[in-house]
């Protein structure tokens, strides 16, 4: 990554700034402290060792670092649970990560309006449990919800098996408080469903990356738990029938609030971590989830309209046996980390053109000699396809670096984007004047100076 050049004795010069106006518990140095927080999950690796991290346990932490170094031009990077995919955390020498994990309170949580006030460390699946002593769910659900952060979930957008019906976290996010590159701090949004005063600057900043500004706080919107729930399962002997069949569910209308579609590949590893027997059964595996009063009749139509196409349909309403088969889409990932270091990539086509992107990810990975596996959320044509590495290569080899590249091409030839919930990070920018052009692209990069005039904010990501 490249950051803008840091001024002479600026980094020494922050530094004594920050012992001095924050507590002593809040500021660590030295590569023992710092070397952890270079780099996420992504498999990327910056160059270099932030220079220190401050854990912010307030606010106004966060407004005394950004001020701080905004004064110094000093990089920031903002940072959650570390667990990204994109490289979007990933901290270079001269930079300062400023982590928000302390910042892990539930502010309010308001079962009436069906809301919640959260600080950005908060755990999303801790948010989770605590709408649903209420009735209540906290709908955006990524795969990792039990580690990621509310405060990361935003700064990638970031969706869940139930993306189908309740949408990405964009959709759950009502308002934030945030503090821009120079220290400011502003409130965007509402605490209403409707309001539309000014321009949607929440929605700006969602998904933004921490590029614009650091959230200390979200107002997010609840759901009520459903009533009823029908999970059916359906195994097919070709991907494509499989695509075909959720194609026929679209035009039938029927709305399923997870829709899951495993390969082949996938369902191998399954079985090989855990035993089971699943591609035996067929090339695909598609599970879906039916909500609400009229769930177990949606179901069944469903099933009317699978069996045509699938070898095999098995339905429930009962949770013990829902979870019985949902364990493939749970243990997908964990059954390919067995298999080596997985780089895990994210992008999202048209639903028409699920089987096409599919099949070209298979002769890519013939064409670079590596193997990736493919599951996607097939209600909005999001597909994650896992590059499996040998365990000990160093960095991300080239043979996977050009398939990843080919499968982001082919997305777009296919029209459709280069993420779409992972973030763009540092992985996909070379593709990023690709997808959005010549026009838009300018007008982004102005949108991020308006921000943050001295580009601060997470240099190097996203944009």
């Amino acid at each position: 990554m490249t950051y803008p050049p840091t001024p002479p004795r600026a980094t020494d010069a922050l530094l004594a700034d920050l012992r001095r106006d924050l507590p002593g518990t809040a500021l660590s140095t030295g590569p023992e402290a710092t070397v952890p927080y270079s780099a996420d999950r992504s498999g990327s690796r910056p160059d270099g060792t932030p220079l220190a991290v401050v854990h912010a346990a307030n606010a106004d932490h966060v407004r005394t670092t950004l001020r701080r170094a905004h004064a110094l031009r000093v990089p920031v990077v903002p940072r959650g649970a570390g667990s990204g995919l994109s490289g979007g955390t990933n901290a270079g020498a001269d930079s300062v990560v400023l982590d928000l994990s302390r910042m892990n309170r539930i502010l309010d949580l308001d079962p009436h309006e069906q809301l919640a006030v959260v600080e950005p460390g908060v755990i999303t699946a801790a948010l989770d449990r605590a709408a649903g002593e209420f009735g209540l769910r906290y709908a955006p659900g990524p795969a990792r919800a039990s580690v990621s952060t509310v405060g990361g979930d935003i700064a990638t957008s970031a969706g869940g098996l139930r993306c189908a019906e309740y949408g990405v976290t964009r959709d759950a996010v009502l308002g934030l408080d945030v503090v821009l590159a120079d220290g400011t701090a502003i409130r965007t949004g509402r605490r209403t469903v409707k309001g539309i005063t000014g321009y949607d600057l929440t929605a700006l900043l969602v998904g933004s990356e921490g590029t614009l500004g650091v959230i200390t706080a979200a107002t997010v919107r609840l759901r009520r738990l459903p009533e009823t729930t029908a999970t059916v399962a359906a195994s097919f002997a070709t991907f494509t029938e499989s695509t075909e069949a959720m194609s026929a569910l679209t035009a039938a209308r029927l709305d399923p609030s997870m829709a899951e579609l495993l390969d082949g590949p996938v369902l191998a590893a399954v079985d090989e971590a855990q035993g089971s027997d699943l591609r035996s059964r067929g090339a695909a595996l598609l599970l879906l989830q039916f909500e609400g009063r009229s769930a177990e009749a949606e179901a069944q139509w469903a099933v009317r309209l699978l069996r045509q196409r699938a070898v095999s349909v098995e339905t429930t309403t009962d949770p013990a046996e829902a979870d019985r088969l949902l364990t493939a889409r749970r243990l997908a990932l964990p059954s390919l980390e067995r298999l080596g270091r997985v780089l895990i990539e994210d992008i999202a086509v048209p639903r028409a053109q699920l089987a096409a992107v599919v099949t070209e990810i298979r002769i890519i990975a013939e064409r670079h000699g590596v193997r990736i596996f493919t599951f996607a959320h097939a209600a909005d044509g999001n597909l994650h396809p896992v590059l499996v590495l040998e365990a000990d290569a160093p960095g991300i080899p080239d043979a996977a670096r050009h398939a990843a590249g080919d499968i982001f091409t082919t997305a777009l030839r296919l029209g459709g984007t280069l993420t779409g919930e992972h973030g763009v990070g540092t992985l996909k920018r070379k593709w990023l004047a690709q997808e959005l052009g010549p026009a838009q692209h300018p007008l982004q990069q102005r949108i991020k100076a308006a921000f943050d005039p001295h580009h601060i904010l997470n240099p190097g990501k996203a944009l």
